[in-house]
């Protein structure tokens, strides 16, 4: 599957960024999307399974970590085992579980939402840490000036460093001294196809298909006041 991926990367010119995109079935093509094409692809934006997008967006991730190598193992980790969570759950029944509200809203009632297992805890935090890839994204395209370090710390503080424990945080601190530099991570990103006009459109579009996914489960969490809920 690594390999075929690989190769798809290279023959057909795509980053991790545009695969993403078009594994989510949801890129808007600026070459002249007619009306027709349109409502069927926001007909198919309507029928998606919220699940299954969060699994799809949270595997991208898995993989830009991966090219990075060993630096966030401690973020890589804790995003493999949420998925493999919810990834169970989905699999016990596809059709039932389709949509993380009926997920969240069954383990609010049977009073495991908070546990540490829970598939309610294992969207939150892959939720969490696809924001904090968002703030990261957006960060290393308006402002790339300062050092991958500096830019790493600042999505942290302002996503993910609120909810962790001293645990957490101390293992992040110890990462940050592995980051990259910042030419590195950003031809990960890239890919051999792209140009940096290029590449700033894919964040902002995927961005935009991304966000949606985020104010949706944060409305779910909200109402039931898992929102703050922080790691243990």
């Amino acid at each position: 599957m690594e390999m075929e991926r690989e190769s798809e990367k290279m023959e057909r010119g795509k980053s991790e960024l545009r695969m993403a995109m078009e594994e989510l079935c949801l890129l808007s093509s600026t070459d002249g999307v007619d009306q027709q094409q349109e409502q069927k692809q926001q007909q198919q934006q309507q029928q998606r399974s919220s699940t299954m997008d969060l699994l799809c967006i949270s595997k991208q991730l898995l993989h830009v970590l991966d090219e990075i190598g060993p630096t966030l193992l401690v973020l890589r980790q804790d995003i493999q085992q949420n998925i493999q969570r919810l990834q169970d759950l989905l699999a016990r029944d596809p059709s039932k579980y389709a949509n993380l509200t009926t997920i969240v809203t069954e383990e609010v009632e049977e009073g495991i939402s908070k546990k540490t297992n829970s598939c309610t805890r294992a969207t939150i935090w892959l939720s969490r840490s696809i924001n904090f890839s968002l703030h990261l994204l957006e960060r290393l395209i308006n402002n790339p000036e300062p050092s991958l370090k500096e830019i790493v710390e600042e999505a942290y503080k302002s996503t993910l460093k609120p909810f962790h424990g001293w645990i957490s945080s101390a293992a992040y601190r110890v990462a940050l001294d592995l980051i990259p530099d910042i030419e590195i991570f950003i031809q990960v990103l890239m890919g051999n196809c792209q140009d940096p006009e290029d590449f700033a459109g894919d964040v902002m579009i995927f961005v935009s298909i991304v966000q949606p996914l985020l104010e949706e489960i944060n409305t779910i969490l909200v109402k039931h006041k898992l929102d703050r809920l922080k790691s243990t």
